[in-house]
């Protein structure tokens, strides 16, 4: 039976989902495993929506939360606001009181990544600060650590992510992931993916 990986995501003007594409790409890299896209619902109004100025959503299916339960691990993103997820990712999560009370997402391996409009923006305090959810879920906490290598040191370019994840950073909007950006979500994917299908193995 295959491993089961699910990114879960929310975008409001796509940084987010190109990360999250080449998360698939890397998680899928992995023998055995079936990795994923899912968005969460958009609790803005479509008029709201409009006056930010944010392109309409892919055709990547909407999760519920009783789906979660079907993964045996994810890779969660989402923007950061004001140093922490949107509210939109912290309202799906907000609907998971049942798989909580029925502690079906206990012991599954879980990972971040991020977007932000700034170097200080809050790559790592949307981290830190999403750990919460986690752990009230039993949930294992997945960080890349350093296994990115030479790419989590680079200097001279302008580079998103941290050990605690997968980043890119947004500025005005009109900046895109870069290569190295991009290189570093597949690596979060297979990462994440080999660890998922390691402990799905043992268990």
């Amino acid at each position: 039976m295959a491993t089961k990986v699910y990114i879960v995501y929310y975008s409001m003007y796509g940084h987010v989902e190109k990360l999250a594409e080449e998360i698939r790409k890397g998680a899928s890299s992995v023998e055995g495993v079936e990795a994923k896209l899912w968005q969460v619902p958009e609790i803005l109004p479509e008029e709201v929506l409009g006056m930010m100025s944010a392109p309409p959503k892919s055709d990547v299916p909407i999760i519920t939360p009783s789906e979660l339960a079907e993964a045996d691990g994810f890779v969660f993103g989402f923007p950061t606001r004001f140093g922490m997820m949107a509210a939109q990712f912290k309202a799906f999560l907000d609907a998971t009181g049942g798989l909580w009370k029925t502690q079906q997402l206990a012991g599954k391996p879980a990972g971040m990544f991020f977007s932000t409009g700034s170097q200080g923006g809050g790559q790592e305090t949307t981290a830190l600060t999403a750990i919460t959810q986690l752990v009230h879920h039993g949930m294992i906490f997945v960080p890349i650590g350093y296994t990115f290598g030479a790419g989590m040191f680079e200097m001279e370019k302008v580079k998103g992510g941290s050990p605690y994840g997968a980043g890119t950073f947004a500025g005005d909007g009109s900046r895109q992931p870069t290569e190295l950006e991009l290189e570093q979500a597949f690596h979060q994917g297979k990462h994440i993916a080999a660890i998922t299908k390691k402990l799905k193995g043992a268990a």
